[in-house]
């Protein structure tokens, strides 16, 4: 028995290695924090309906300020910033007024990823022709496969 040519056994992984990239691509991509209510929701009603996702943990992987970006240039900075949790009661009433667009909200959004509503999901292309984002835990407006 002789051992399959080299450049076969390459072209077979580089083969599942654009496989996988393809599907990570497709795979939803759920932004919040792993002990929020909402958060546990969002991704229980993935699981429940056999939807794969990938997670990132606010605490562990905080948003870079070019993903930021990426979220406040098709969404609202309004919607991304979470005036009803904990985290924004917990500021001062200066810090509160001193948000008044998208520069001093990304500020704060930056300093504390927990002031960010949850969760943020990046469809990442899962479904074509539907949003590309989602803000919070609202089944009947995401996209789900056909």
């Amino acid at each position: 028995m002789s051992l399959p040519d080299s450049r076969f056994s390459a072209g077979i992984f580089s083969l599942r290695i654009k496989q996988n990239k393809a599907m990570e691509q497709q795979t939803p991509v759920v932004y919040g924090i792993a002990n929020c209510d909402t958060v546990k929701k969002a991704r229980a009603w993935l699981a429940q309906r056999g939807l794969a996702h990938r997670f990132v943990d606010f605490k562990k992987t905080p948003p870079t300020p070019e993903l930021l970006t990426v979220w406040m240039a098709q969404l609202d900075w309004d919607i991304l910033l979470n005036r009803q949790g904990t985290t924004w009661r917990k500021l001062s009433p200066a810090q509160q007024a001193a948000v008044v667009d998208a520069k001093s909200a990304a500020a704060l959004m930056l300093a504390q990823a927990s002031v960010i509503k949850r969760p943020v999901i990046h469809w990442s292309g899962a479904w074509p022709a539907k949003p590309v984002f989602s803000v919070g835990f609202k089944p009947e407006q995401w996209p789900v496969p056909p």
